[in-house]
């Protein structure tokens, strides 16, 4: 069990069927924080308000949140876009839950950081919500390609290979999105007088610097199973979880771990 001083993830979509919940009740089982930051989108509600796909992994994910709270854990949720109603719930406090639409982590270092999900700053979604509906189903049809792609694939003797993933960062159009929302990000963390910010939304995990400012991207629950940790010296750190069980001392116990809550 790894024990670091935060864990910041987003982008689960419980509520999906491209939802990883069982890699993410994987990590949580091995992985445990003073402060757990739930980075928005965690429960995608675009999804059930057009039809209720909510199998016991999604429950035993959210049951496991609260046990560690339960255990002293405190748990900040910041809502995204797709659970943006409880946006509305701001400021209060749901039993061990603290909700906020955004706030400030201090590194051990003394650095400070914005915590935000980061819908705010791409434009489609700020300027043309029916677009971004759009382009969400689109998505979702990608993500459901990448099944029968993968069985095919694996007939064949070969590996995984994302679909939904080359279209979003291939595609010269998507490139030059990330880099604009990137720096979209950098600039209000600029101006909010803080040395980094840390975020979600386009399920893309990065950390790097951008002109001073230090921008991290958490990444998601639905292809890269990513997130970002803290450990006590301040040090950031970007997990790939899919990496981490696939590792050589954790693949003779992997498969047992994956269904546990």
């Amino acid at each position: 069990m790894a024990r670091y001083r935060a864990i910041f993830i987003s982008d689960v979509h419980l509520g999906t069927r491209a939802c990883r919940a069982d890699m993410l009740l994987d990590f949580l089982r091995h992985n445990e924080a003073d402060v757990v930051y739930l980075v928005g989108d965690i429960i995608d509600f675009w999804r059930i308000r057009r039809s209720v796909i909510w199998p016991q992994s999604h429950n035993d994910v959210l049951q496991k949140l609260l046990r560690k709270a339960r255990k002293g854990s405190r748990l900040v949720f910041i809502p995204g876009n797709h659970d943006e109603a409880l946006r509305d719930y701001a400021g209060s406090r749901f039993g061990a839950i603290e909700i906020e639409r955004q706030t400030i982590h201090v590194r051990a270092d003394g650095r400070r950081y914005l915590v935000t999900h980061g819908d705010e700053f791409d434009v489609v979604v700020r300027y043309a919500k029916w677009l971004a509906f759009l382009g969400d189903r689109g998505y979702e049809f990608a993500l459901w390609l990448n099944r029968p792609l993968n069985a095919l694939r694996s007939i064949a003797g070969l590996g995984y290979w994302s679909l939904s993933g080359y279209l979003k960062y291939r595609v010269k159009s998507a490139v030059n999105f990330i880099g604009e929302y990137e720096r979209n990000l950098a600039e209000q963390a600029r101006r909010e007088n803080v040395d980094g910010v840390i975020c979600g939304h386009i399920h893309h995990a990065a950390s790097h610097d951008i002109d001073g400012i230090h921008y991290v991207n958490t990444g998601d629950w639905v292809e890269s199973c990513t997130a970002i940790v803290e450990d006590h010296d301040g040090n950031f750190e970007l997990i790939r979880w899919m990496d981490a069980i696939n590792a050589p001392e954790r693949q003779s116990q992997s498969t047992g771990n994956l269904q546990a809550a």
